[in-house]
């Protein structure tokens, strides 16, 4: 959560953009396609900006009909490619290949697939499982945590094989697949912590951020600082979890408080511009009141996580590490596109795992919010106490017990979590191993975390 009492190093990098972050940024460069028409530079793959090539895909997707199966961004060679199911109408290969896409020929189609997937659900809906279509493999891929054994995981076997030969693939986890209540800016509630997102404006006018739905059904009410008195509350009506995804619609509770669009990084801000769909294949970055700054890559839409408390749908699945505390927290790309919100997952940043992330498009729309400032008429300012302030956030010794989770007895210990001193500042949360200095670059940073 930010607020009115920015300091300087943040309002820098916030008027800047991106560039402030640094030259060396590892974040894809301008669409530099030829544009001229040319009928042999036509069927050539553009090189194009992973929002260019979401874009792209979307576009596709409803040009192809039938004969689409899937896409993914080619990060290396900052191309897409689309998959496509042979059949008697050669014309739907030229069409993608004009349009700027590097096309693919696949046995399985989207519909296969989905069908693969509601067998799953039906068949195998065991906690500790997830799923989700790959088009890099042209399968699905089925995750089984470590609590997947004995019958649980013969179940789980014998129905990927009743799918068929070269449907499905079993990816066996390390770890056990959990909510991250415990933590951008952290907020409290009692002994659970969790992460603001993004701030929004709420359908009503109101400013608002968006959170895991996992933490808005764990309180009500929600402070900016261990044992400090609430600062918003949850609209109860959008909060989802488990079921159709995993977000909720927070308000602060003053209606003049300032809510910019942006990410805080701890001694610096990353500005967010607009929400947009993820790409299989898109890099992006994590920011948690536990863990600070991560990145890694989209691996999977659309996902279906079976967690001890519930089923959840519709999810981002990534290899973004993510502990405790860091439920909530923003998923982003380096431009300032707003990507997911962090739901779950396995594994820590010490020895990796799956992360799933709530998309922000889709809580957009379930909750009528819309990205950007919110605030009263005029000035738009925050009272003194609005927002997460300086002293919020993530301490060198905060975090919440690697069991915690979504359920009435899950989150942080009592003593669990940051102290009201604890900063997102120079020494805390996204400090000197996670966030990113004033002279440091995003990438290098967050890369300490990747796996």
């Amino acid at each position: 959560m930010s607020h009115k009492r920015m300091p300087k190093r943040k309002a820098a990098i916030a008027a800047g953009g991106v560039a402030a972050l640094g030259a060396a940024a590892i974040l894809l460069p301008q669409a530099n396609a030829s544009q001229d028409g040319a009928s042999d530079e036509a069927a050539a793959p553009r090189t194009l900006k992973a929002a260019d090539a979401s874009d792209l895909a979307s576009q596709l997707a409803g040009l192809l009909g039938d004969a689409f199966a899937g896409s993914y961004y080619d990060a290396d060679n900052q191309q897409l490619v689309v998959n496509v199911v042979p059949g008697d109408n050669n014309n739907v290969i030229v069409q993608a290949k004009k349009a700027g896409a590097k096309v693919r020929e696949v046995d399985n189609s989207l519909a296969e697939l989905d069908a693969g997937a509601k067998t799953l659900k039906a068949k195998a809906t065991i906690p500790g499982t997830s799923w989700a279509v790959d088009p890099r493999t042209n399968k699905i891929l089925v995750t089984a945590d470590s609590t997947v054994t004995g019958d649980k995981w013969d179940q789980l076997e014998s129905t990927v094989e009743s799918l068929g030969s070269g449907m499905a693939t079993i990816k066996k986890s390390q770890g056990t697949f959990k909510t991250f209540l415990s933590g951008g800016d952290a907020i409290f509630a009692g002994g659970a912590r969790c992460s603001a997102g993004f701030n929004v404006t709420a359908g009503d006018g109101s400013p608002a951020f968006l959170t895991a739905g996992h933490c808005g059904v764990a309180a009500a009410q929600w402070s900016d600082s261990q044992g400090g008195a609430p600062v918003a509350t949850v609209d109860a009506e959008t909060a989802t979890f488990p079921g159709t995804g995993d977000f909720a619609l927070v308000k602060y509770d003053d209606p003049a408080t300032q809510a910019p669009s942006e990410v805080n990084l701890g001694n610096q801000t990353v500005a967010i511009s607009q929400a947009a769909e993820a790409t299989v294949g898109l890099q992006v970055f994590r920011m948690g009141s536990t863990t600070g700054l991560s990145d890694g890559q989209v691996l999977g839409l659309n996902a279906t996580v079976n967690y001890p408390e519930g089923t959840v749908t519709g999810l981002i699945q990534t290899n973004v590490c993510a502990e405790p505390g860091d439920s909530g927290g923003s998923l982003f790309t380096q431009d300032g596109l707003a990507i997911g919100l962090t739901s779950g997952g396995s594994g820590d940043c010490t020895v990796g795992g799956e992360t799933f992330f709530q998309p922000v498009t889709t809580a957009l729309e379930a909750t009528g919010a819309t990205l950007g400032a919110g605030g009263a008429a005029g000035d738009g300012g925050a009272g003194q106490d609005a927002g997460a302030g300086d002293e919020a956030g993530a301490g060198q010794d905060a975090g919440a017990g690697q069991d915690a989770g979504a359920g009435q007895d899950a989150g942080a210990g009592q003593d669990a979590g940051a102290g009201q001193e604890a900063g997102a500042g120079d020494d805390a949360g996204a400090g000197e191993d996670a966030g990113l200095g004033e002279e440091v670059d995003m990438g290098e940073q967050a890369g300490r975390r990747s796996h």
